[in-house]
């Protein structure tokens, strides 16, 4: 019997579209505005997807990460100039370094200066460990308000509805159910390997590993939480996986429950126009495993 893991296909929402990756190809399905839907399939060849390195355990949690930036800002610069009608929108190397160093610059400010100020003055006078979990709880609490607040924006539903048109089709592809509109529309819009359910998990785990730390002054306070990032996402990242291969075990499905429940705020129910793109974009993203096994 082989004991080799099971291939994860997973997959991101872009703009009036669904990002999916393959074992060696990702594609992108965009619904144009003439109605159409365009795909662009491309192989994955950079060492990070190619190199055994990058899939060992921790390692590939790393990998991850830089899976979610590099292919998701690909994607989402191709939807955009999708549904720019043939005006291209031009982002240089530059351009995507200025824009993900702003994005990092808010969100550090966002999840790791208010918690510590808020800790600072909510848990002064007292022990490490309440330090520490007046940090984490303010961290979530301000992850749940701004995924709320953005899924209240008009656009932004539309992603999270292609976000659920994403869950149903690799939900149907796993339980085995006809990967055809009306098969998929039955799945679930909740999936144990999803980005939301990550960060959640990745604020739970930094409780434990920031606790570890202590409360030293206030320089190797931020550095202790800045430098404990690589390890804290390849924790939640192995506890994700572990989640999605034993989805069905009853402990596992109990656990999951609040990585379920939060990304209730990122899905919203798709149309069949929207599930017709995802499963585009999956069936592009799987070409080459459906042609051998043809």
């Amino acid at each position: 019997m082989s004991t080799k893991e099971p291939f994860f296909y997973g997959g991101q929402a872009v703009i009036e579209g669904v990002l999916m990756r393959g074992r060696t190809t990702y594609a992108v399905a965009v619904r144009r505005p003439d109605g159409e839907i365009q795909v662009k399939r491309e192989p994955l060849k950079s060492v990070v997807y190619t190199s055994r390195f990058w899939k060992l355990p921790f390692l590939r949690g790393l990998a991850g990460l830089w899976e979610m930036l590099h292919l998701g800002m690909s994607a989402l610069t191709y939807s955009a100039n999708v549904q720019a009608a043939g005006e291209e929108i031009e982002l240089s190397p530059r351009a995507i370094g200025a824009t993900i160093g702003i994005a990092v610059a808010l969100g550090l400010l966002l999840f790791l200066g208010l918690p510590l100020l808020a800790a600072g003055l909510l848990g002064r006078g007292h022990s490490a460990l309440r330090f520490t979990l007046i940090e984490g709880m303010v961290r979530i609490a301000l992850l749940l308000l701004y995924l709320y607040a953005i899924s209240l924006a008009p656009d932004v539903r539309r992603v999270f509805q292609y976000h659920g048109a994403e869950h149903k089709t690799i939900n149907a592809f796993e339980n085995e159910v006809t990967l055809d509109v009306s098969g998929i529309r039955t799945q679930s819009m909740l999936h144990p390997r999803c980005g939301t359910g990550f960060l959640l998990a990745v604020m739970v785990v930094s409780v434990f590993v920031f606790s570890l730390a202590g409360r030293p002054s206030l320089l190797l306070l931020v550095l202790s939480r800045l430098l404990l990032i690589p390890l804290i996402a390849s924790v939640a990242y192995e506890g994700i996986r572990f989640a999605g291969r034993h989805r069905r075990n009853r402990i596992v499905r109990v656990l999951v429950i609040p990585l379920l429940a939060t990304q209730r705020l990122t899905t919203r129910e798709p149309d069949d126009r929207q599930i017709e793109v995802a499963l585009a974009a999956f069936r592009a993203a799987r070409q080459e495993e459906e042609e051998a096994a043809a």
